[in-house]
């Protein structure tokens, strides 16, 4: 639900234009593009690594398969998905983030990943791709950047292949009531101070903690999966739903 009025979406805990949101959402990913690996593995101790190793186990993806990789960043997931659809399958990375997705094309070279990747500069909202393309689609980490994300979600699921699935990978709310308090303090005390310290840019990861906040909570997300037309949805809680995946297939 947009706060404010029709015309208002929240940009962390700040009401904006909703037209202003991808601007400054652009503007944040702009200036950690460089360092956003370094800080992934910094503030999660490593654990995104299995996180995205855990999503994509789940993708059911087979050699010469097309797959679809929204809000790439630096690609990882991407990569993954190019090993599991072989030379005879396709990749499609994208992103709003031009310089986002410069970073990610640049690491799949240096992965050496080349011959069955291809990139394109997208709204998660309004995909430039045919009804019923991609037998799997991913977005990690992405989802709670996006404006409108139940159009985003039937964006994607339009661009699915009847039998395909939708995997979102996303920070979301602890199952467990001790960890909320370490939660809440990691969110607005320690991202702000290592975005000082490494990136020299808090107000960039203020953002990003209060965007955590704000995003759908685990039984949210899956009523919006359900309403963008996916079946069967369902989630995992990995590390005590800090972070959750979600799963809808395309009937």
């Amino acid at each position: 639900m947009r706060p404010g009025s029709e015309d208002t979406t929240h940009f962390g805990f700040e009401t904006v234009k909703i037209g202003e949101k991808a601007r400054r959402v652009r503007g944040v990913f702009d200036s950690v593009a460089g360092r956003y690996d370094f800080m992934n593995d910094l503030m999660s101790g490593g654990l995104h690594r299995l996180w995205k190793r855990f999503t994509l186990a789940r993708t059911g993806l087979r050699h010469g398969d097309l797959a679809l990789d929204v809000a790439t960043g630096t690609g990882d997931l991407a990569a993954g998905m190019s090993r599991q659809v072989g030379p005879d399958g396709l990749v499609v990375m994208t992103d709003i983030n031009a310089v986002m997705l410069a970073e990610g094309r640049r690491r799949m070279v240096d992965r050496g990943i080349v011959g069955n990747v291809a990139i394109s500069q997208a709204n998660a909202e309004s995909l430039p791709f045919a009804d019923n393309t991609f037998h799997c689609i991913t977005i990690g980490f992405g989802l709670r950047n996006v404006t409108d994300k139940p159009v985003a979600l039937a964006s994607m699921a339009r661009a699915l292949k009847p039998g395909g699935r939708l995997l979102v990978l996303e920070f979301s709310q602890p199952s467990l009531g001790l960890l909320q308090p370490l939660y809440d303090y990691h969110l607005s005390q320690v991202l702000p101070a290592l975005g000082v310290a490494i990136t020299h840019d808090a107000e960039s990861y203020r953002y990003l903690a209060e965007s955590i906040r704000m995003h759908p909570n685990q039984e949210e997300m899956l009523q919006m999966m359900s309403t963008a037309g996916l079946d069967e949805c369902r989630y995992f809680n990995l590390s005590g739903g800090i972070v959750a995946l979600h799963v809808g297939y395309k009937y």
